[in-house]
């Protein structure tokens, strides 16, 4: 579970409904939880007065810090090892932190992800200015390519809506596109719809480990996706009422992991939690993508909670025939709740005692330990 002192709020699409009475983007609805409001915005990680290190930048949309805004702030931040503290605020933007802007750090400086939200609204369909669509990868709100980066208590959202915008037919709105080895979310909150967390890799050949502990991912349609060899740990999922009159509404995870990957996504000591009725939810699919017809999408969960949200007479479905999920590698272990009931074998696939040891954040992460940091 999520560790005691992380507070989540009412789910995103309860805040946007408080917000789209006023005409409003994204609203926050609390104090900042540990800044001293706008005495001390950045709380106990210094001032642009009182730096913490020749490397660390101040952002405040109030304008108490060296830039109003993040990617005024990553644009500045040339080279490797800086750090990024941002005031509470809404920071309306895309966000793009490319390959040479290694071993980075982002903080929310309340210690609470309520307070600090990057946002935008692109979906994939959404015209772009100069001429055609974003697309998926396009439509992030936060586009990460560089190794080594880690961000802790932050909330990174895309608040595009399907009922807003009925002409498009491209949905997939992405809050975060995560492509580098060794990237950290510790604390963090993912919101969004479709494709709400693309946890991806730079290209086919390169496995990219990402570790994600104590975070909060939402969405309906595939929102957990991608080729990233990752690691959830005591994370929460929760998946969003939909006004459709089909089932599945949705799909928890959908990798795409390369086949000469062995580890792709890997959940332990998770919750998965739903908002919609039950058993209208299924816990993944796999995707192969055209560009990779070769992928064999890989998903463990294991001592893992599921509510009674997921269909766990059939918790898996296909994307496409083709490409049936029981030729993928998908298992389980040790799963409780409702939603985790083996009520047909065939259908939830188990690790034995002895598979379950291949299956582990040290396995997966290998060398890397971002679970050992300390604050």
């Amino acid at each position: 579970m999520p560790a005691p002192h992380l507070r989540f709020p009412l789910s995103r699409r309860g805040f946007l409904l408080a917000a789209t009475g006023t005409g409003a983007a994204l609203a926050l609805t609390t104090a900042p939880a540990g800044a001293d409001g706008r005495k001390r915005p950045f709380g106990r990680y210094g001032s642009p007065a009182a730096r913490r290190t020749p490397k660390t930048l101040y952002v405040d949309p109030r304008g108490q810090g060296d830039f109003t805004s993040v990617q005024a702030a990553v644009t500045a931040a040339t080279g490797s090892g800086w750090t990024l503290v941002l005031a509470p605020g809404t920071y309306r933007e895309t966000v793009a932190v490319d390959r040479t802007r290694t071993e980075a750090t982002w903080i929310g400086a309340s210690e609470d992800p309520r307070d600090v939200v990057i946002v935008y609204d692109n979906a994939a369909g959404t015209p772009k200015p100069g001429g055609g669509t974003y697309g998926t990868s396009g439509s992030a709100t936060t586009t990460v390519q560089a190794d080594g980066f880690t961000a802790r208590d932050i909330t990174f959202a895309n608040d595009w809506l399907r009922a807003d915008h009925p002409e498009i037919t491209g949905t997939q709105a992405v809050a975060i596109k995560v492509q580098g080895d060794r990237s950290a979310f510790l604390r963090c909150r993912f919101l969004g719809h479709q494709d709400t967390l693309y946890a991806d890799s730079m290209a086919l050949g390169t496995f990219a480990r990402q570790y994600f502990a104590h975070c909060y991912a939402e969405g309906d349609v595939d929102f957990v996706f991608g080729r990233a060899t990752a690691v959830y740990e005591h994370c929460r999922f929760h998946t969003l009422a939909r006004d459709v009159d089909f089932t599945p509404k949705g799909m928890v995870f959908a990798p795409s992991t390369a086949g000469a990957n062995p580890y792709g996504y890997l959940a332990v000591k998770c919750r998965i939690a739903s908002g919609a009725e039950d058993g209208a939810y299924k816990l993944a699919r796999p995707w192969v993508p055209s560009s990779d017809t070769t992928a064999r999408p890989a998903l463990v969960v294991r001592d893992t909670w599921m509510g009674p949200g997921i269909d766990a007479a059939a918790p898996y479905t296909n994307m496409s025939s083709g490409f049936p999920w029981q030729d993928q590698r998908f298992a389980e272990y040790r799963n409780t709740g409702p939603g985790a009931e083996i009520l047909v074998p065939e259908n939830r696939p188990q690790l034995t005692e002895e598979e379950a040891k291949l299956h582990t954040r040290q396995t997966y992460l290998g060398d890397w330990r971002p679970y050992e940091r300390r604050r």
